[in-house]
């Protein structure tokens, strides 16, 4: 038998035993390719390419590795989490729209045997009702939401811990 991460869910022999680093899939909704530009007083100034940046540098000081995808298709999304497993020790899911009403990317992350973090650069539940529901969240082994650029250190970090690595 495959073994365990710390959620309880199997990890597959290459995902263990691969010798590299653990990588993380840090997957980027519809609209965050717009960041810095786009509502830059809810959002911040920092572009995605700067939070990937922040991610992967923390990654790498915690012995971890990121794939960054970044998408503003729904099925592209589904796909990536597709290819993660076996493949991706834990997801950081900043899933924009998605969160609100894409059941595709919860059953996509709920068959997915790996840490999953939400992550929202702002925090939800203090906006519009609309956003305060997640599909997400009920699949996700915790969010991270409303610490803007922080939140994919903080993410990385809580994957890390998950892993036992940090």
């Amino acid at each position: 038998m495959p073994p365990d991460d710390v959620s309880g869910r199997h990890l597959t022999p290459d995902a263990a035993d691969s010798g590299e680093p653990p990588t993380v899939l840090l997957l980027s909704g519809p609209n965050l390719n717009l960041l810095g530009t786009r509502q830059p007083e809810i959002y911040g100034s920092a572009t995605l390419a700067d939070h990937v940046r922040t991610a992967t540098d923390t990654a790498e000081s915690l012995g971890l590795s990121v794939e960054a995808v970044a998408t503003n298709a729904e099925a592209e999304a589904v796909e990536a989490i597709h290819r993660a497993r076996g493949r991706n020790r834990a997801i950081v899911v900043n899933p924009g729209a998605f969160t609100h009403y894409s059941w595709a990317l919860h059953d996509a992350l709920a068959a997915f045997e790996g840490p999953v973090i939400e992550l929202h650069l702002s925090n939800p539940d203090a906006r519009e009702p609309w956003r305060r529901t997640s599909v997400v969240a009920p699949v996700a082994t915790g969010t991270i939401a409303g610490f803007g650029g922080d939140g994919y250190r903080l993410a990385i970090a809580a994957v890390a811990r998950l892993l036992d690595l940090g």
